[in-house]
């Protein structure tokens, strides 16, 4: 793969189709034919929230279209976009940081869609992480099949900002969106170009493809990058790749690692379900994701989360230091700390955790059980509790939660958004949201270590037990 330092100089020209006819068909009736069947079988809106991404195969459409159909899906109609940013990581070249398009519009055989040129020429000069590369442009496919699928949803309503990434430094991919961080806004929509596992065998590709969707729902780029490895390391016969696209979706989950927003698995298929040509032996696969706006079940300020971490803190204080449970300050404000509402205090030592106790409903207001429950916390028996020596060290942090609602199907727990209380009898237990989120865990696991070790179930326990999920607003020091 060829190495490109400098920049091509600049051609007003417009980009054509490179791959209609063989990607999708290159006129524009059958294309509109196409389309319209591949929505008839595409899964509906997951959400009814704010669209914010979308992460979409590439693949032919015989192979990928259905699925491509159910990202693209999640489009709500008669919705005006003002800009649609693409990001696609590069098949054919090797280059530092991401190509911006600049030298006139992009065409399909839906016609012509305008791309924001101003917005690229602002790219160009804002960072040197972006440059100028129109063979990256003009002969990549992963960004070029995304396109009529927006047309045909969209109608050519919006402004297209086509990105192609070139570098394999996720460092880069940091910087890039850094830089897009002003336009992540209701008003534009991300899309993000991926095929998932390349040519190991069908259920070898089912199995991976969901380990890596389940970590890109996490919206940590870390875990991401861990899960890569560990599939890597893992020595499965005839993978090449968990994640092509893993620059584009890098680039996506350090945009939107510290914003309230959630991601929804919506459809899988790998090449092998395809009617003429699946081969089962050697297949890729692909994934519809989605990110929404927050579903936010309650909101706390600032000054109310102050009020609640001071009052944690003098309350553990008081106790580590005396030996006595000391009384309830009453709340400065109203609002949510006269609700009565679930919570847990968890006490970290230099970034150890040192103590974690709650309770899911009270008669207590919050105000008080939060005081209550940390010193609870402070002598958590499973813990080396606190000393007077420590407590500078000491950082809290508080989860106020939602009520549980009780599932039938495990489909239902977002990772990273829901806790999970599970309940069998006499014997119960429970995992915060954020515990998935700090482990990398997938479902099932986060499932069966709370069922072994915190339950006392084993592993399998929570598949005949009751199983709850609930949210939490999380702050800490």
């Amino acid at each position: 793969m060829p190495i490109i330092d400098q920049p091509f100089k600049k051609q007003k020209k417009n980009r054509e189709p490179a791959y209609a006819n063989t990607f999708y068909p290159g006129s524009g009736n059958s294309l509109k034919n196409q389309l319209a069947e591949l929505f008839k079988k595409a899964k509906g809106k997951v959400s009814e929230k704010g669209l914010r991404v979308i992460i979409s195969p590439h693949a032919g459409y015989v192979f990928s279209g259905k699925v491509a159909a159910s990202a693209f899906n999640q489009i709500p109609e008669n919705i005006n976009y003002e800009k649609v940013f693409i990001l696609a990581s590069s098949h054919q070249f090797r280059f530092r940081g991401a190509a911006v398009y600049d030298s006139g519009n992009y065409v399909t055989p839906l016609g012509e869609i305008e791309v924001d040129n101003m917005l690229a020429g602002e790219l160009l000069k804002t960072d040197k992480v972006f440059c100028r590369n129109d063979d990256a442009h003009l002969y990549e496919h992963s960004l070029e099949v995304q396109l009529p699928f927006l047309q045909y949803k969209l109608k050519n309503k919006f402004l297209l900002v086509p990105l192609i990434i070139g570098t394999n430094n996720s460092a880069d991919c940091e910087k890039i969106a850094k830089v897009l961080e002003k336009w992540f806004t209701p008003e534009n929509l991300f899309v993000i170009s991926t095929d998932f596992s390349h040519y190991p065998s069908y259920d070898d590709a089912v199995k991976n493809d969901l380990i890596t969707a389940d970590a890109i729902c996490l919206n940590k780029p870390k875990e991401l990058l861990k899960t890569l490895d560990k599939n890597e390391k893992k020595s499965i016969r005839q993978l090449a790749t968990s994640l092509c696209g893993w620059t584009s979706v890098l680039t996506l989950l350090y945009l939107t690692e510290n914003r309230e927003v959630d991601y929804f698995k919506v459809d899988y298929q790998n090449s092998g379900d395809s009617d003429i040509y699946g081969d089962k032996s050697r297949v890729v696969g692909y994934w519809a994701i989605a990110a929404y706006d927050r579903e936010t079940v309650f909101s706390i300020s600032r000054e109310e989360q102050k009020e609640l971490l001071t009052k944690a803190r003098k309350a553990i204080s008081h106790f580590v230091k005396t030996g006595e449970k000391p009384g309830c300050e009453s709340p400065y404000s109203n609002g949510i700390l006269l609700q009565k509402t679930g919570v847990f205090v968890s006490i970290y030592i230099e970034d150890e955790l040192r103590g974690c106790i709650g309770n899911f409903k009270s008669d207590q207001i919050l105000n008080d059980l939060v005081q209550n429950v940390a010193v609870s916390a402070a002598c958590d028996y499973r813990f080396d509790n606190p000393d007077p020596g420590e407590l500078e060290k000491m950082k809290l942090e508080i989860s106020v939660l939602s009520p549980l609602k009780k599932i039938d199907n495990i489909e239902e727990i977002v990772l990273g958004k829901h806790g999970i209380y599970i309940r069998k009898d006499m014997n119960s237990g429970t995992f915060l949201p954020q515990v998935a989120t700090k482990t990398g865990w997938n479902r099932n696991e986060f499932l069966g270590y709370c069922a072994r070790d915190k339950a006392g179930l084993g592993w399998d326990g929570w598949k005949d037990a009751e199983i709850f999920i609930y949210e939490a607003f999380v702050f800490k020091e």
